[in-house]
C-alpha cells in the first residue's frame, strides 16, 4: 500500500551518529518531529536543535518551507538558529583573531538563510559587524569576511540601507580610497557603496562627495576583473543618482581623463572575456552619455537667438560662399535676403526661413548641431553633397537639410537617446567607446550613406520616405553587427547597397512566405506533426542541459546566480544557487528538486508573482518580458518557482519546454520561427526532383475507369 501523500521518506544525519531513515509526516508539527529525532539519538532538550537541508546553503527547515522536503531528501540535525546566531555573535567578540575569523566564516555560510538572518539581526548582529568594519583592526581576511557577511544580511531587505550611519559609510569609503588594501576587501567595499548609492539618495550624495572620480579611475586601471567590474558599477550608480548638470560635468571630466580610450583598449578588447555585469554597466554608461543629447533634441530653434541665426548663416556660407568672399558685396538688402532664401532652399530646407524647419522636436537643435559638425569636420564632403545635388534636376535632388533633420530623428530612435536605462540590458556598441563625438561622427557617415542610397535608388522628392526606410534598414542591420570601430561601421554599411537590401528582403520574404500552392500547403501540413515532435525533443534536451539564471530584486541588479535543469528522465526539475564565475554544476549536486507531476501551470509576464511585486515602471518592462514562473503544489497551498531568463531566446526555450512537459502547445515566437525554417528546408528537400517543374494549383483530373478489365494478367496460369 502506497504511503499517504503527506508522508515522505527521508534520511536524517548527525555528526558521529548513525543516520536515521524516517517517514516524515508533514501534518505533524515540526517540534514533534524534532522531539522524535532527538529521542532516537537520546538527545535531551529538543528545542535546542533544528533540521537543515544537508546540501546547498544548508537552509533551516521551518513550518513555512517544510513542504520543500521530498522523498529521498537528506537532512541534518544542527543547533537551532537562535542558539547558533548567539554562539557566532559571541565568537565575534573573541579575544582570539582566529576565533573571530572562524565565527565570520560560519556567519557568511549561514547568512543566505532568511531564518538565520532574522535571528542575527534581532540580536544586533548588524551593529556588531558594523563595529568590526568601522574599527578596521584587521585589514585582511577578517575585514573581507565582515563585509561579505554584512552584504549578505542586508540583501534580504529586512533592514533598509537608509538606516546606515554616516561614520560607517565614511569608513567603507576609506577602504575604497586606501592605496595598500587587501585585494578581496575593495571589491566588497565598492559593492556595498553601490548598494548604498542606489538605495539611499542622501547617503548616495555622501558617497559621491567622499569617493573621488580619480580613485575609481585608479581601480578601473587595475588588471583585476572583479575590481574593475565593481568600480564600474559604483561609477554608473553615481552617474544615475546625479542631476543632469552634475552628470554632464562628471562625464566631461571622465572623458578628459581618457576613460573612453581605456575602456576601449583594456576592457572591451581585453584578453579575458567580458562578463555580463560589465557589459550591462558599459550599456548604462553609453545610455547616460547619449542622454546628454536629450536637452538639445527637445529644444526647438529660437528664431530670435542671435547665436542660432549666426550658426544657420555659417552653414549656408560654408556651402555657397568661397573663403574670403561675402554675399553682401555690392548688393542691396532686399537682393541679399532673396539670395539667402534661395540658397537655404538649395540646402534642402522646406521653407525660405530655415527656423521653421527646426522648430520640430525631436530633433530640435540636435539636427542643427549635426549639420554644423558635418560642415566643419568634413567640409569637402559637405560641399560635394550640397553642390552635387544643386546641379541635379529639381525632382532628383537630395535635400540636405530635410535629410539631416529626419536622419537625426532616426539615429535618436536607433540609439534610444532619452530613453530610461534598462535594468538588465547589455546591448552596448563597442564603436561608441572607440570614437570621440561618436553620435556626430555616426551622423557624418550616415548622411553620406543617405546620399549614396538616394543615387542608387534614382529617387525623386516623392520617394523621400522610401529612401529613409532603406537607410533605417541599412543602419539597423549594421549596428546589430556591433562593429568595433567607426571605420569598420563605414565599410560594412557602405557594402550594404540598395541592391543588397532588396536581395536580403527578397530572401527573408521567401523564407517567411514560401510558396502558396495548395499541394505545397498540404505537404507542409503533413510534415508539421513530425517537425513539432523534433522541436519538442530539442526543447527538452535544452532543459536537461540547464541554464544559469540571475536573481534580480526590486531594489537593484544583483550578482547572485542560480542553476536549473531537467532530469534526464524528464520527471524532476533540479535547481540550486551557484557562485559567480563557476561553471554549471552537475545535476546530482543541486540541492532542490521539483517533481514535474506537482506543477500546476506555467505563468509568464505580468501574471508572474515576482513581476507583480516589482511594480509597473518603465524600467521593469524588459524584466517583465523575460519573466516566467511555474506554480506547484506546496502542501495544501500553491507555491511558485520564479525565473528571469537571461535572454529572449532562453525565455522561449524554457517556456516551450515547460509547456511540452505540461502537455500544452508550444506557442512561442521562437517555435514558430523554428517550425517555419524546418518546414521550408524539408519542403525544399522533398521538391528537389521537381525543380523547374510547374506545380499546378489543382491536382490533374482522375481519368474514368476502362470499359473492361480484360488486360489483367492471371498469375495462376503456368507458362509452358
Amino acid at each position: 500500500m502506497a504511503p499517504p501523500r503527506n508522508v515522505v521518506k527521508i534520511a536524517v544525519q548527525m555528526r558521529d551518529a548513525i543516520p536515521q531513515l524516517i517517514q516524515l509526516d508533514q501534518a505533524k508539527p515540526l517540534a514533534a518531529v524534532l522531539k522524535e529525532v532527538c529521542d532516537a539519538w537520546s538527545l535531551p532538550h529538543s528545542e535546542r536543535y533544528a533540521l537543515q537541508f544537508a546540501d546547498g546553503h544548508r537552509r533551516y527547515i521551518t513550518e513555512n518551507n517544510r513542504t520543500e522536503i521530498k522523498n529521498g531528501s537528506i537532512l541534518c540535525l544542527s543547533t537551532a538558529p537562535d542558539l547558533e546566531a548567539e554562539r557566532l555573535l559571541r565568537g565575534l567578540q573573541s579575544e582570539s583573531c582566529e576565533g573571530r575569523r572562524e565565527a565570520l566564516r560560519h556567519l557568511v555560510l549561514l547568512a543566505p538563510d532568511m531564518t538565520f538572518t532574522r535571528e542575527v539581526i534581532s540580536r544586533d548582529g548588524l551593529q556588531r559587524l558594523g563595529s568590526i568594519i568601522e574599527d578596521g583592526d584587521d585589514l585582511g581576511e577578517v575585514l573581507a569576511l565582515a563585509l561579505r557577511a554584512f552584504l549578505e544580511l542586508m540583501e534580504h531587505g529586512v533592514v533598509s540601507w537608509e538606516t546606515l550611519g554616516i561614520p560607517f559609510v565614511r569608513k567603507v569609503v576609506c577602504y575604497v580610497n586606501m592605496n595598500l588594501m587587501d585585494a578581496s576587501v575593495q571589491p566588497l567595499a565598492l559593492g556595498l557603496l553601490e548598494s548604498v548609492t542606489l538605495s539611499s539618495p542622501s547617503l548616495g550624495q555622501l558617497v559621491k562627495s567622499e569617493v573621488p572620480l580619480d580613485r575609481l579611475l585608479v581601480h578601473l586601471q587595475v588588471m583585476n576583473q572583479q575590481l574593475q567590474t565593481k568600480a564600474m558599477a559604483l561609477l554608473t550608480a553615481l552617474l544615475q543618482g546625479a542631476s543632469a548638470a552634475e552628470r554632464k560635468h562628471m562625464l566631461d571630466y571622465l572623458w578628459q581623463r581618457n576613460l573612453r580610450q581605456f575602456i576601449y583598449k583594456n576592457i572591451i578588447h581585453s584578453a579575458a572575456p567580458l562578463g555580463d555585469e560589465m557589459a550591462h554597466h558599459l550599456y548604462v554608461l553609453q545610455a547616460l552619455t547619449l542622454g546628454l543629447l536629450e536637452p538639445r533634441m527637445r529644444t526647438p530653434l529660437d528664431p530670435y537667438s542671435q547665436e542660432q541665426r549666426e550658426q544657420l548663416q555659417a552653414l549656408r556660407q560654408a556651402a555657397f560662399e568661397p573663403e574670403g568672399e561675402s554675399l553682401g558685396t555690392g548688393l542691396s538688402a532686399d537682393r541679399r535676403r532673396s539670395l539667402c532664401a534661395r540658397e537655404f532652399r538649395k540646402l534642402g530646407f522646406s521653407n525660405s526661413n530655415p527656423a521653421q524647419d527646426l522648430e520640430r522636436v525631436p530633433p530640435g537643435l540636435l539636427a542643427l548641431d549635426n549639420m554644423l559638425y558635418f560642415s566643419r569636420h568634413a567640409p569637402s564632403a559637405y560641399s560635394r553633397f550640397v553642390l552635387e545635388n544643386s546641379s541635379r534636376e529639381d525632382k532628383h535632388e537630395c535635400p540636405f537639410a530635410r535629410s539631416s533633420i529626419q536622419l537625426t530623428v532616426l539615429l535618436c530612435e536607433l540609439l534610444h537617446v532619452g530613453e530610461p536605462c534598462s535594468e538588465t540590458a547589455q546591448d552596448f556598441s563597442p564603436m561608441f567607446f572607440g570614437q570621440d563625438q561618436s553620435f556626430h561622427e555616426l551622423f557624418c557617415v550616415s548622411i553620406q550613406l543617405l546620399n549614396k542610397t538616394w543615387k542608387e535608388m534614382r529617387a525623386t522628392q516623392e520617394d523621400f520616405d522610401k529612401v529613409m526606410q532603406v537607410v533605417r534598414e541599412q543602419l539597423a542591420r549594421t549596428l546589430a553587427l556591433k562593429p568595433s570601430s567607426l571605420e569598420l561601421f563605414r565599410t560594412k554599411v557602405n557594402a550594404l547597397t540598395y541592391g543588397e537590401v532588396l536581395r536580403l528582403r527578397q530572401t527573408e520574404r521567401l523564407h517567411q512566405e514560401g510558396t502558396l500552392a495548395p499541394p505545397i500547403l498540404e505537404l507542409r501540413e503533413k510534415l508539421k506533426p513530425e517537425l513539432m515532435g523534433l522541436i519538442r525533443q530539442q526543447r527538452l534536451l535544452r532543459l536537461c542541459e540547464g541554464t544559469l539564471f540571475r536573481k534580480i530584486s526590486s531594489r537593484r541588479r544583483q550578482d547572485k546566480l542560480w542553476f536549473c535543469c531537467l532530469s534526464p528522465n524528464h520527471k524532476v526539475l533540479q535547481y540550486g544557487d551557484v557562485e559567480e564565475g563557476v561553471g554549471p554544476p552537475a545535476p546530482e549536486s543541486l540541492p532542490e528538486q521539483l517533481p514535474v507531476a506537482d506543477i500546476r501551470a506555467l505563468l509568464t509576464g505580468k501574471d508572474c508573482p515576482h513581476v507583480r511585486e516589482k511594480g509597473s515602471g518603465k524600467q521593469n518592462k524588459d524584466v517583465c518580458e523575460l519573466a516566467f514562473s511555474v506554480s506547484y503544489d506546496h502542501g495544501e497551498e500553491e507555491a511558485y518557482l520564479n525565473f528571469i531568463a537571461p535572454s529572449k531566446w532562453e525565455f522561449h526555450l524554457w517556456t516551450d519546454g515547460l509547456s511540452a512537459l505540461l502537455g500544452s502547445p508550444m506557442g512561442s515566437e521562437q517555435t514558430r520561427l523554428d517550425l517555419e525554417q524546418l518546414l521550408t528546408m524539408e519542403t525544399k528537400l522533398r521538391l528537389l526532383e521537381l525543380e523547374n517543374v510547374p506545380i499546378p494549383e489543382q491536382p490533374p483530373p482522375v481519368p474514368p475507369p476502362p470499359t473492361n478489365f480484360n488486360f489483367c494478367y492471371d498469375c495462376s496460369i503456368a507458362e509452358p
